[in-house]
């Protein structure tokens, strides 16, 4: 967020936007060599935060209450001028033209990283605003023409979706989150069953592996897909010790392997 009463030392004079790679760690790597500064800051700046409701109605419902869904990402969103009249400063090290300006800006903000197939993550530096994410919508808006139809002014029009690495969005649902709330959790490289209940619900034994195998339908506790999309189900609260007694008075004779199957639910059902 900007600081009007930070001082100007050490930050940014042009708004700057810079690639960067994140490792599987989370550490963060500026490519320093592909940045695009702009020639005229914005001359306004939006920055949007939002949460997600859930506010499905029921089948012949009036009303229905929203629920809390999610925190979504915070947005950004502004817009630069591009010049090529000769009236603003060309960057140094930039292109001059809007052609080429227009070029350097999509293969910073816009084109494919081949490493991943994904849009590159980008971070903006502007005085005190520092803010990491990635491209959302670009749109471009051409006002002045060379005589051969070349432009010679555009206006750019940016929103950036912020983006975390797996670590801070880890530390952030953990403090957020509890065991009796469902939650959806998209799966990475490396990934398990049991690495995601440790992370969702702070145990990972085997009957909560159990438990998420079977609400998703897993046959493998082991191998999951990257992208693949799996539902946390909530844990049921503890019953009480007047429950638990009448529960255990009234199960006194069950056999051993109802026993075992109430111990470990849908483990018939997960490969070994």
């Amino acid at each position: 967020m900007l600081d009007d009463e930070a001082p100007d030392d050490g930050q940014h004079k042009r708004l700057l936007m810079t690639r960067y790679k994140v490792s599987k760690g989370g550490a963060i790597e500026l490519e320093d060599s592909i940045k695009f500064e702009a020639q005229i800051n914005p001359a306004d700046f939006k920055h949007s935060y939002s949460i997600g409701y859930d506010t499905t109605k029921d089948m012949g419902a009036s009303k229905t209450e929203a629920k809390f869904s999610a925190t979504d990402p915070e947005e950004v969103s502004f817009s630069i001028v591009l010049d090529d009249t000769g009236v603003v400063e060309s960057v140094p090290d930039q292109p001059g033209s809007v052609k080429g300006q227009l070029g350097l800006l999509s293969k910073v903000v816009y084109d494919y990283v081949n490493a991943t197939g994904e849009p590159p993550y980008v971070r903006l530096l502007w005085g005190a605003l520092i803010f990491f994410g990635r491209l959302k919508s670009m749109s471009t808006q051409y006002s002045l023409f060379k005589p051969n139809g070349d432009p010679l002014r555009a206006k750019v029009d940016l929103s950036f979706v912020g983006a975390t690495s797996r670590a801070e969005r880890k530390l952030e649902n953990n403090r957020a989150a509890t065991g009796r709330m469902t939650r959806t959790v998209t799966a990475e490289e490396g990934d398990t069953v049991a690495s995601l209940c440790a992370e969702v619900y702070q145990d990972d034994s085997y009957e909560t592996q159990a438990r998420v195998a079977q609400a998703n339908g897993l046959k493998d506790l082991r191998q999951l897909a990257p992208g693949q999309t799996l539902t946390f189900p909530a844990i049921p609260p503890r019953s009480s010790t007047s429950s638990t007694s009448s529960s255990s008075s009234s199960n006194a004779t069950a056999t051993p392997s109802a026993a075992a199957a109430l111990a470990a639910p849908a483990v018939s059902a997960i490969g070994t």
